[in-house]
């Protein structure tokens, strides 16, 4: 069934959707999110393993970051993109060149022998796959209608949200059982089902192929030179000390004549590569704005705990996960009652209600030490947890509800790109903050480290004499070094907490921004009309 075509005139048909939706279009959107989920979560299980590939591969420290810079920058450049390419191709057929490309790259993965090979298909796995996750959100809005918007959002979200935080583990416990290129092999039965399942039963538009030979390179090439550039600072920032290097430099001068470049094109080219219309409308720029933040608690947090627990506590990865499963478990729990609040009541008090949940839940880490553990952790996830859900339902309520159906297919992309790009930031921030501190910290402390004081005299003695025991050489210079090791330990605890402090000040802050906002409609109202 054609949605589009069996609306009348004059209606948008996302909101004309069927009472009871066919069982053929469940079940075809039900695989196009567990391909979504793939996508993402090849991310995350890369990310836990890179030690391995690095091994495997004989890469150097900086070869082998590009395992992961090469994916995100391709990935970004690709989602925005997916608007145009979805107008041309339909949602359709660009689902299923995604997801047949991203599975081809996945083999290619597999069969690396060197870094070089590697980071080619790293790349073509990221740009081939990066369509797949706006057009499930565009297909779930098209083929059931916004009367059933909270539901359909309720499922994409919990996957979006699920694929970060149970990937670290996931990944940790594939290469403990088997080799690295099982991270990539694990992908292609099931990206060979859902490309024939969706080729098969999806048909929720028509393409409109003559608009590829429109397409606007110029504009193509600034989009790919903004987004890709963005990433690439961001990810590289921190590790090449920001604008003290060239390359850095250079790529940020890229990425503002770039930005220039593809607001003129928009305006003036006959067939624009993105279409900006969606940002007139308040809700939807609020909304990408809202989930760029929330993009910062959901990448964001999932890098900074399992960082701590790796460097201060020394954990393997699947410790890590037997630690970090509590946000996973109540992201499930809440998700339905999140969808239904979101349907039934304010979204606007949904999302400010789940951005101070997040606010909570680091405010509580601020106060973290050496010594936490599961139980210290256990209500700042719980609250992460249900603040994640009630966040991303309600803010994808509010940014979409007030649309037009012509602008779902590129507000999606956007909404999309807007989310990664501000897990990026988040990330950047997160580690320049921690540098940061940890050096101001480490200074502190170093400077309350006098031996001359009675209790650090004391302790060194203690250290030194443990070394003697154990038939160390040296164990004097063995306390010193003890000591100091203790103290850059203590110094990066700080440093973190110091980074959960200033995003629990965050979240406190974009929870006001909601009720300043238009409240959507109810559900089952007609959409806007088309202009």
């Amino acid at each position: 069934m054609n949605v589009a075509a069996a609306v009348p005139a004059g209606l948008d048909p996302a909101a004309a959707a069927p009472a009871k939706p066919p069982l053929a279009h469940v079940v075809a959107h039900l695989l196009m999110a567990l391909g979504m989920f793939l996508a993402i979560l090849d991310i995350q299980i890369v990310a836990a393993s890179l030690g391995e590939i690095q091994a495997g591969l004989a890469a150097s420290a900086d070869e082998i970051a590009w395992v992961q810079t090469s994916y995100l920058v391709a990935e970004v450049i690709m989602i925005p993109l997916s608007g145009f390419l979805a107008r041309a191709m339909s949602i359709r057929w660009l689902f299923v060149l995604s997801c047949a490309g991203f599975t081809f790259a996945s083999a290619l993965c597999a069969m690396a022998t060197s870094i070089e090979f590697m980071i080619f298909a790293r790349t073509l796995q990221g740009f081939l796959g990066g369509a797949m996750i706006p057009t499930v959100y565009a297909a779930g809005f098209l083929l059931f209608g916004r009367n059933r918007q909270a539901g359909i959002t309720a499922i994409v979200s919990f996957i979006v949200t699920l694929a970060p935080t149970i990937g670290p583990v996931l990944g940790g416990w594939i290469t403990s059982i088997a080799s690295w290129h099982w991270l990539f092999l694990v992908n292609i039965i099931p990206g060979i089902i859902i490309t024939v399942a969706v080729a098969l039963l999806v048909k929720v538009d028509k393409p409109d192929w003559p608009l590829l030979k429109r397409i606007d390179l110029p504009g193509l090439l600034a989009l790919a030179l903004l987004c890709g550039g963005l990433v690439y600072v961001l990810e590289e920032g921190t590790r090449s000390q920001w604008f003290e290097d060239f390359w850095i430099r250079s790529m940020t001068a890229a990425v503002i004549v770039a930005a220039l470049l593809l607001a003129w094109r928009v305006k003036t080219a006959p067939e624009p590569i993105v279409r900006f219309d969606a940002f007139g409308n308040l809700n939807f720029t609020a909304g990408v704005l809202l989930g760029a933040v929330f993009g910062i608690g959901l990448y964001g947090l999932v890098y900074l705990y399992p960082t701590f627990l790796s460097r201060i506590a020394g954990l393997s990865s699947g410790q890590i996960g037997q630690m970090l499963w509590v946000s996973g478990l109540f992201m499930a729990l809440s998700a339905p009652v999140s969808a239904f609040l979101a349907n039934r009541t304010d979204a606007r008090a949904i999302a400010s209600i789940g951005f101070l949940l997040l606010a909570a839940s680091c405010w509580l880490t601020a106060g973290i030490t050496v010594e936490w553990r599961f139980a210290e952790l256990f209500l700042p996830q719980m609250l992460r947890g249900i603040g994640i859900m009630m966040c991303i339902l309600s803010v994808s309520v509010m940014s979409f509800a007030t649309l037009p159906q012509s602008q779902i297919k590129d507000s999606t992309g956007f909404f999309t790109l807007f989310r990664n790009t501000g897990g990026a930031i988040g990330i950047a921030l997160i580690n320049s903050v921690s540098a940061a501190r940890f050096n101001d910290h480490q200074a502190r402390l170093a400077e309350t480290a006098n031996p001359a004081r009675p209790e650090i005299a004391e302790r060194l003695e203690m250290l030194a004499n443990m070394a003697m025991a154990r038939g160390f050489p040296d164990p004097e210079n063995f306390a010193l070094r003890a000591m100091a090791r203790e103290i850059r330990r203590q110094a990066l605890t700080l440093a973190y907490a110091d980074s959960f402090a200033w995003l629990a000040l965050l979240f406190l802050l974009f929870a006001l921004i909601p009720p300043f906002l238009t409240k959507p409609g109810s559900f089952a109202d007609p959409a806007p009309a088309e202009p």
